[in-house]
């Protein structure tokens, strides 16, 4: 259906809602693989473009834990694996406090800053810790071997 609609002249694939929140945000936040090479394949396609609270798809596909959809939208240079929201929560933020240890591994294999705090001093480690997430604490503790 998205190749169908994508076909029609009047149909901008990158147009965000009052929210700001644009179909390739809507299909990473959802984990819709197809949906997200569709549209990345696309050149008037911003795979980096923030809502109006500054989450981008990258982060929106973090904060669910869609592993293969974060590992789809790196293979863009012009996504930036550690851009935070309007809150300073990066995509490790969101990965580390549900506890997404896969997503986390792959963030922490990009240029991210793990002991980046957000607006309100909390760290990717102090998130995964407050919500018992030991596997992801692990992986973001100085000197302790990879889970």
């Amino acid at each position: 259906m998205v190749k169908v609609l994508l076909q029609r002249g009047e149909v901008h694939p990158d147009k965000p809602d009052n929210e700001g929140r644009t179909p390739l945000r809507c299909a990473a936040l959802n984990g819709r693989e197809g949906v997200v090479r569709i549209l990345l394949a696309r050149r008037d396609v911003n795979p980096n473009k923030p809502d109006i609270n500054g989450r981008t798809p990258l982060l929106c596909a973090a904060w669910n834990g869609h592993e293969e959809v974060v590992k789809i939208l790196l293979e863009r240079d012009e996504v930036d694996p550690d851009k935070p929201d309007n809150d300073g929560r990066t995509p490790l933020s969101y990965a580390a406090g549900n506890g997404y240890a896969g997503v986390a591994k792959i963030l922490l294999g990009r240029d991210v800053d793990p002991s980046k705090p957000d607006e309100f001093g909390q760290t990717p480690l102090r998130l995964a810790t407050r919500h018992g997430h030991a596997a992801v604490a692990a992986l973001l503790r100085p000197g302790e071997p990879s889970v």
